[in-house]
C-alpha cells in the first residue's frame, strides 16, 4: 500500500506492506522529484480531490501528481520498492487526480480554468497525447480555492467517454474519446441532482457519485452521447461525503466533516441504498477521514485530521472491524498534510 505525503517542500510516497492479516509495515519512502501543494481555504484535504495517488497494476507502475510543481511522478513498482522513472508536466497547473484506462491516461488540472490532458503510457513512461488536451473555463484562481476546484477524472470501462466532477460549479462534465482516446466534439455537462459533486465510481449502469451538499450518493446513468440520468439517491444523514470506494460489491464513503465512515448497497438493477447496519455507520475512526483504497478484502482509511491510517476488514454484511493504524504521518494544518492511497 502506498501514501502520498504531499509535502509542499518536496513530495514523497510512503511504502507500506500488508501481511495477510491486514496490518501494514513502514516500507521505505520514495521522493516524487516534485512538490505537494495545498488548495485554497482547504482544511483537512489539501488536494480535495480523489485518485491523486493512482497504482496501476498492467503496467505495475505508480502514478503521483506533484500540485506545487505541476507535474506527475511515474515510479516502476516491484512490490513495495519503488524507482523513479519519470517526472513530467502535467498539462496545465496544479494537478490532483489520475485516470488509467488500459495504455490511456489523464490528468485532471484544478488550478486556473481547470484542465484535462491525455497522455499515452509506454514503455518509457508517459508521452503527451496531441490534441489531447481541453479546458475546463471555471475561471477559479491558481491554487483554486478548494470548493470551486474540480474533483476527479475519469476513463469510462469502455474508454468512450471521460468525466470530471466540478464541485460547487455543480456540473459532471463528460467529453466524448475516439478509439486513439483523445476527446472530440464538446463536452456534454449535466447538472446534478444535489450541490457540489466531489468523487465517484463507474458502475454497470453509470457512476455513483459523492455529492457534498446534501453528503449523498446519486447513482447516474451514463448514456452513450455523454449525457447522464439520475435515478437513485440516498443521503447519509453525515457531513461531508466526500470520498467513494468499493469493496466487496458494496461501497464505503468517508464523511470527513462527522469523522466516520458509511456502507452503501448496490442492487443489481442499479438502486443505491444506505446499509442497516448502524444506521448505515460502518465505522467511526473520529479525527477527518479522507481518501481511501481497497486491497485483499480490506479497507484502508486516510485520516489526515490525526495523521494516521486506519485499517479495517470488510464482514460480509458490510460492517467494518478494525484490524489497527499507521501513525506518525502529517497532520493537516492550514490545509497541508498528506492526501492521496492507493494498494496494489
Amino acid at each position: 500500500m502506498f501514501v502520498q505525503l504531499n509535502d509542499p517542500g518536496g513530495n514523497s510516497v510512503q511504502a507500506y506492506q500488508r501481511a495477510r492479516n491486514g496490518t501494514l509495515t513502514p516500507a521505505g519512502r520514495y521522493p516524487t522529484g516534485g512538490r505537494g501543494g495545498t488548495e485554497l481555504q482547504a482544511t483537512v484535504d489539501p488536494l480535495a480531490s480523489q485518485g491523486s495517488l493512482v497504482y496501476d497494476a498492467p503496467h505495475h507502475r505508480l502514478y503521483a501528481v506533484n500540485a506545487g510543481s505541476d507535474t506527475l511522478t511515474v515510479f516502476d513498482a516491484d512490490g513495495t520498492r519503488l524507482v523513479r522513472r519519470q517526472v513530467v508536466g502535467s498539462g496545465g497547473a496544479f494537478p490532483v487526480s489520475i485516470a488509467v484506462r488500459g495504455d490511456l491516461l489523464y490528468a485532471l488540472n484544478a488550478g486556473a480554468d481547470g484542465s484535462v490532458q491525455g497522455f499515452k503510457i509506454t514503455r518509457t513512461g508517459l508521452a503527451p497525447l496531441s490534441y489531447a488536451h481541453r479546458s475546463l473555463r471555471l475561471g477559479n484562481a491558481n491554487p483554486p480555492v478548494f470548493i470551486s476546484a474540480p474533483a476527479q477524472v475519469g476513463i469510462s470501462p469502455d474508454a468512450r467517454h471521460l468525466v470530471v466532477t466540478t464541485k460547487n460549479h455543480n456540473t459532471i462534465d463528460v467529453f466524448a474519446l475516439n478509439r486513439d482516446g483523445r476527446p472530440y466534439g464538446d463536452v456534454v455537462a449535466t447538472a446534478t441532482l444535489t450541490p457540489v459533486p466531489f468523487a465517484f465510481h463507474f458502475t454497470r449502469q453509470g457512476i455513483v457519485v459523492t455529492e457534498v451538499g446534501t453528503s449523498a450518493v446519486t447513482h447516474y446513468r451514463l448514456h452513450a452521447d455523454g449525457t447522464l440520468t439520475p435515478f437513485s439517491s440516498v443521503t447519509d444523514g453525515q457531513v461531508a461525503l466526500c470520498w467513494i470506494q468499493a469493496l466487496a460489491g458494496r461501497l464505503y464513503g468517508a464523511n470527513a466533516g462527522s469523522g466516520n465512515v458509511s456502507a452503501f448497497e448496490l442492487s443489481a438493477t442499479g438502486r443505491v441504498t444506505l446499509s442497516r447496519r448502524a444506521g448505515g455507520v460502518a465505522a467511526s475512526p473520529g479525527g477527518a477521514p479522507i481518501d481511501m483504497t481497497a486491497s485483499g478484502g480490506y479497507l484502508y482509511v486516510q485520516n489526515s485530521g490525526v495523521g494516521r491510517i486506519d485499517g479495517y476488514r470488510a464482514a460480509a454484511d458490510g460492517s467494518l472491524t478494525r484490524i489497527g493504524a499507521v501513525t506518525g504521518l502529517p497532520v493537516a494544518a492550514h490545509g497541508a498534510g498528506m492526501e492521496g492511497i492507493a494498494a496494489s
